[in-house]
Protein backbone atom coordinates (compact mmCIF):
# COMPACT_ATOMS: atom_id res chain seq x y z
CA UNK A 1 0.00 0.00 0.00
CA UNK A 2 1.39 3.40 -0.97
CA UNK A 3 2.26 5.80 1.81
CA UNK A 4 0.29 9.03 2.00
CA UNK A 5 2.20 12.17 2.97
CA UNK A 6 0.60 13.85 5.98
CA UNK A 7 1.00 17.30 7.56
CA UNK A 8 3.68 15.99 9.96
CA UNK A 9 5.78 14.74 7.04
CA UNK A 10 5.41 18.03 5.18
CA UNK A 11 6.58 19.80 8.35
CA UNK A 12 9.53 17.40 8.59
CA UNK A 13 10.50 18.07 4.97
CA UNK A 14 10.32 21.82 5.56
CA UNK A 15 12.41 21.59 8.73
CA UNK A 16 15.11 19.56 7.00
CA UNK A 17 15.16 21.60 3.80
CA UNK A 18 18.57 23.26 3.75
CA UNK A 19 19.41 22.04 7.28
CA UNK A 20 22.52 20.13 6.13
CA UNK A 21 21.56 17.17 8.32
CA UNK A 22 21.70 13.57 7.13
CA UNK A 23 19.11 11.30 8.80
CA UNK A 24 19.01 7.53 9.37
CA UNK A 25 16.68 5.16 11.21
CA UNK A 26 17.03 1.85 13.04
CA UNK A 27 13.78 0.11 13.73
CA UNK A 28 12.39 -3.07 15.12
CA UNK A 29 8.71 -3.19 16.02
CA UNK A 30 7.78 -0.82 13.17
CA UNK A 31 9.14 -3.28 10.60
CA UNK A 32 10.15 -0.71 7.99
CA UNK A 33 7.17 1.60 8.43
CA UNK A 34 9.28 4.37 9.95
CA UNK A 35 11.80 4.33 7.09
CA UNK A 36 8.91 4.36 4.60
CA UNK A 37 7.50 7.49 6.20
CA UNK A 38 10.85 9.24 5.96
CA UNK A 39 11.33 8.06 2.36
CA UNK A 40 8.06 9.55 1.07
CA UNK A 41 8.58 12.88 2.82
CA UNK A 42 9.03 15.72 0.32
CA UNK A 43 12.74 16.48 -0.20
CA UNK A 44 13.94 13.28 1.51
CA UNK A 45 16.40 12.50 -1.28
CA UNK A 46 18.56 15.37 0.03
CA UNK A 47 18.73 14.21 3.66
CA UNK A 48 17.49 10.62 4.21
CA UNK A 49 20.41 8.17 4.26
CA UNK A 50 18.32 5.04 4.88
CA UNK A 51 17.57 2.61 7.63
CA UNK A 52 18.09 -0.77 9.16
CA UNK A 53 15.10 -2.95 9.99
CA UNK A 54 16.34 -5.26 12.73
CA UNK A 55 13.23 -7.15 13.70
CA UNK A 56 15.12 -10.15 15.04
CA UNK A 57 16.99 -9.90 18.34
CA UNK A 58 19.89 -11.71 16.69
CA UNK A 59 20.17 -8.98 14.06
CA UNK A 60 20.00 -6.25 16.70
CA UNK A 61 22.91 -7.84 18.54
CA UNK A 62 25.03 -8.73 15.48
CA UNK A 63 24.45 -5.73 13.21
CA UNK A 64 23.54 -2.89 15.55
CA UNK A 65 25.73 -3.69 18.54
CA UNK A 66 22.87 -4.13 20.98
CA UNK A 67 24.39 -5.58 24.16
CA UNK A 68 23.31 -9.00 25.48
CA UNK A 69 20.07 -8.88 27.38
CA UNK A 70 16.61 -7.56 26.69
CA UNK A 71 16.06 -5.83 23.35
CA UNK A 72 13.07 -3.91 24.67
CA UNK A 73 15.23 -1.58 26.70
CA UNK A 74 16.87 1.81 26.89
CA UNK A 75 20.28 0.23 26.24
CA UNK A 76 19.04 -1.43 23.06
CA UNK A 77 17.51 1.77 21.67
CA UNK A 78 20.68 3.72 22.50
CA UNK A 79 22.93 1.15 20.78
CA UNK A 80 20.67 1.06 17.74
CA UNK A 81 20.74 4.86 17.35
CA UNK A 82 24.53 5.02 17.75
CA UNK A 83 25.23 2.16 15.35
CA UNK A 84 22.91 3.29 12.57
CA UNK A 85 24.49 6.77 12.68
CA UNK A 86 27.87 5.15 12.08
CA UNK A 87 26.66 2.65 9.48
CA UNK A 88 24.82 5.31 7.46
CA UNK A 89 27.25 8.17 8.09
CA UNK A 90 24.35 10.25 9.41
CA UNK A 91 24.24 13.34 11.62
CA UNK A 92 20.96 12.36 13.23
CA UNK A 93 19.32 9.02 13.85
CA UNK A 94 16.19 7.79 15.49
CA UNK A 95 15.81 4.22 16.74
CA UNK A 96 12.73 2.39 17.95
CA UNK A 97 12.40 -0.95 19.72
CA UNK A 98 9.47 -2.30 21.65
CA UNK A 99 6.47 -4.56 21.93
CA UNK A 100 3.59 -3.94 19.55
CA UNK A 101 1.79 -7.00 20.89
CA UNK A 102 -0.32 -8.91 21.27
CA UNK A 103 2.01 -10.75 23.67
CA UNK A 104 4.55 -9.35 26.16
CA UNK A 105 8.30 -9.47 25.40
CA UNK A 106 11.31 -9.20 27.72
CA UNK A 107 8.91 -8.81 30.63
CA UNK A 108 7.36 -5.71 29.04
CA UNK A 109 3.66 -5.42 28.20
CA UNK A 110 2.36 -4.65 24.70
CA UNK A 111 2.62 -0.96 23.91
CA UNK A 112 6.01 -0.51 25.59
CA UNK A 113 8.37 1.34 23.25
CA UNK A 114 11.90 2.64 23.73
CA UNK A 115 13.08 5.36 21.36
CA UNK A 116 16.49 6.95 21.01
CA UNK A 117 17.47 10.05 19.08
CA UNK A 118 21.13 10.72 18.34
CA UNK A 119 22.22 14.13 17.08
CA UNK A 120 25.63 15.75 17.06
CA UNK A 121 27.16 12.93 19.12
CA UNK A 122 24.56 12.98 21.89
CA UNK A 123 21.87 10.36 22.42
CA UNK A 124 18.62 10.84 24.32
CA UNK A 125 16.09 8.13 25.09
CA UNK A 126 12.39 7.98 25.84
CA UNK A 127 10.10 5.25 27.10
CA UNK A 128 6.54 5.26 25.84
CA UNK A 129 3.46 3.27 26.80
CA UNK A 130 1.15 3.31 23.77
CA UNK A 131 -2.41 1.98 23.74
CA UNK A 132 -4.10 -0.15 21.12
CA UNK A 133 -3.59 -3.17 18.95
CA UNK A 134 -0.26 -3.85 17.23
CA UNK A 135 -1.16 -1.70 14.22
CA UNK A 136 -2.07 1.26 16.43
CA UNK A 137 1.17 0.88 18.43
CA UNK A 138 3.25 0.86 15.24
CA UNK A 139 1.44 3.91 13.88
CA UNK A 140 1.79 5.85 17.14
CA UNK A 141 5.48 4.90 17.38
CA UNK A 142 6.13 6.30 13.90
CA UNK A 143 4.22 9.49 14.70
CA UNK A 144 6.16 10.01 17.94
CA UNK A 145 9.50 9.40 16.20
CA UNK A 146 8.73 11.85 13.39
CA UNK A 147 7.59 14.48 15.87
CA UNK A 148 10.77 14.08 17.94
CA UNK A 149 12.97 14.55 14.86
CA UNK A 150 10.96 17.61 13.80
CA UNK A 151 11.26 19.14 17.27
CA UNK A 152 15.03 18.50 17.34
CA UNK A 153 15.62 20.06 13.90
CA UNK A 154 13.40 23.06 14.64
CA UNK A 155 15.13 23.62 17.98
CA UNK A 156 18.56 23.39 16.34
CA UNK A 157 17.50 25.84 13.63
CA UNK A 158 16.19 28.31 16.19
CA UNK A 159 19.43 28.23 18.22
Amino acid sequence: MAQQVDARQRRLGSALEGAAVQVAVAESLTGGELAARFAVTPGSAAWFRGGVVAYSSTVKHALLGVPPGPVVSEQAADAMARSVCEIMNADLSVAVTGVAGPDPQDGEPPGTVWMALRHNGTTETRRLHLPGDPSAVVDATCEQALEWVIDRIEDASAA
